[in-house]
């Protein structure tokens, strides 16, 4: 597959604050239509994880959730609100690192991140709540692909995506946590470099590269762009998953 030389990143325009039960296909159709676009075949939709955790009622009121001992204990350690903590346990498999400020776990998806996921930014709520990521984020993008498919004829990649931290980084940069209708993972090895030498052993995190790029359109405050088109980026054809680009545990050598 070549690769394009020019993609384009359009941040889609009339986008609302999203409620739980919000058709989120209907909602990027009536924005493509604000924007003066329309979904052609090998685009890709970006969209933002904390609109699909809204619609999909993911936030939690922090005043129904009891902490358990382990969270309280936790929470001394870390510095947070034990309710948080629990139900960032809630959302583990295991707490990776804990410091001041931070727990690190791994994820009931797998991934390994700070805090589960769990975001209390622009949530918009009068009460203390906080946002946890989707049930099934790839099955989340998987629907919206046959929603919007049935909605315009046209089946686009989409990603669900989010800002993670990084080992050995600093800063966050987007992360795809969902993915349908393109690959997570693109697999180069055996392809020829410029001296006709077969690759050995790369691996590109394609998803990954593609929410990056549609995270500096959409910003992390207060820019109220939640959904991406991406246009250009000349898809291999396979249907592939978030799921793929997390490290398998055997092969993990930082636990």
């Amino acid at each position: 597959m070549t690769r394009p030389a020019t993609v384009t990143l359009c941040a889609l325009q009339g986008v609302p604050l999203i409620e739980p039960g919000f058709d989120l296909a209907r909602i990027i159709v009536d924005a493509l239509h604000s924007t003066g676009e329309r979904l052609c075949e090998g685009d890709i939709v970006v969209l933002a994880q904390k609109i699909v955790s809204k619609a999909e009622a993911r936030l939690i009121a922090l005043e129904d959730v009891a902490p358990s001992p382990k969270a309280i204990e936790l929470a001394a350690e870390c510095d947070k609100d034990p309710r948080l903590v629990e139900l960032i346990l809630s959302e583990s498999q295991e707490v990776m690192r804990v410091r001041k400020g931070a727990l690190i776990v791994r994820h009931r998806l797998g991934i390994v991140l700070a805090n589960a996921g769990i975001d209390q930014s622009n949530i918009g709520q009068d009460k203390e709540a906080a946002l946890l990521l989707p049930v099934d984020p790839d099955a989340s993008a998987a629907k919206l692909r046959a929603g919007l498919r049935a909605m315009t004829g046209v089946g686009p990649a989409v990603l669900i995506i989010d800002s993670l931290g990084r080992a050995w980084r600093t800063g966050t940069t987007g992360t795809a946590i969902g993915v349908a209708g393109m690959p997570g993972l693109l697999d180069l090895r055996g392809r020829p470099d410029l001296h006709g030498r077969p690759l050995a052993s790369s691996e590109l995190g394609l998803a990954d590269e593609v929410a990056a790029a549609a995270s500096l359109v959409m910003g992390q405050a207060d820019e109220g762009r939640p959904i991406v088109l991406v246009r250009g980026i000349g898809l291999a054809q396979r249907d592939g998953s978030a799921t793929e680009l997390i490290r398998p545990r055997h092969l993990d050598l930082f636990p």
